[in-house]
């Protein structure tokens, strides 16, 4: 008989959505990013990785998801929060999410995770240096494994900008993670080429969306055809899921 304790650990799915605020593509006054999260997680993934929240769902996104989650604020909103801050910011960005997008509520990126994999520490990196809108790189570390996520800096005219930011997320990612495997997913702007090319770190997306993984064996990314994203004849969001299983 096979003890359960000595099976291999099962594979997990990495999954890494830009959710563009909650807007479908091309954008209009609606946000609908309530469907964006039930859609990103209703296959039930391991570990979701979303980049472009506003602040006004971060309260809401575990309840939609039935994930925990854990999130880093990469634009304070324009309220202070004595004021209501993200709360008012998406009261006022409702009424044209599609022209208002982050200016008002602000934005973050968030790490959900099964409830299989407990968080047991999150960390947080500024990854950018010195620029106008600031980057940032956090990393959730469980028993099994450490997941982190990133939107880099877009800037098509020096891709040494957002590449210096990934080689930092990824140095910072390592040592955390010490002989724990990782993932490092999210926005990267962008493509394989252009990625710095780093030791034990595997898997690269055909666009700007990857997820990097070291220390597990990893399926080749994926990235959702529109017809899946399409809702009620919709586009949602400018970018697609990608997505890997690794174990």
């Amino acid at each position: 008989m096979i003890r359960m304790e000595n099976l291999p650990p099962a594979p997990l799915l990495v999954r890494s959505w830009n959710v563009f605020h909650g807007n479908a593509h091309p954008s209009d006054r609606r946000s609908r990013l309530q469907t964006m999260i039930r859609l990103a997680s209703a296959d039930r993934p391991d570990v979701l990785c979303l980049q472009e929240l506003p602040l006004w769902a971060l309260p809401r996104i575990a309840r939609w998801s039935g994930m925990s989650a854990r999130w880093a604020v990469t634009r304070e909103p324009w309220l202070p929060a004595w004021l209501g801050g993200g709360r008012i910011g998406g009261l006022v960005t409702r009424l044209n999410n599609g022209l208002l997008r982050s200016a008002i509520s602000g934005q973050a990126n968030a790490i959900l995770l099964a409830p299989d994999l407990v968080p047991l520490a999150h960390h947080v990196l500024r990854i950018d240096v010195g620029r106008r809108e600031p980057r940032f790189c956090h990393a959730v570390q469980t028993e099994r494994i450490v997941v982190a996520n990133l939107h880099a800096t877009n800037d098509f005219r020096d891709p040494s900008i957002p590449a210096a930011e990934i080689a930092r997320a990824q140095g910072f990612v390592t040592d955390l993670a010490g002989a724990l495997p990782c993932v490092l997913a999210g926005d990267f702007n962008l493509r394989a080429g252009q990625v710095p090319d780093r030791a034990g770190w595997s898997a690269l997306g055909s666009g700007i969306d990857h997820v990097l993984v070291r220390g597990l064996a990893t399926t080749a990314l994926e990235t959702w055809p529109e017809e899946r994203r399409r809702h009620n004849g919709l586009v949602l969001s400018d970018h697609a899921p990608v997505e890997v299983t690794v174990g």
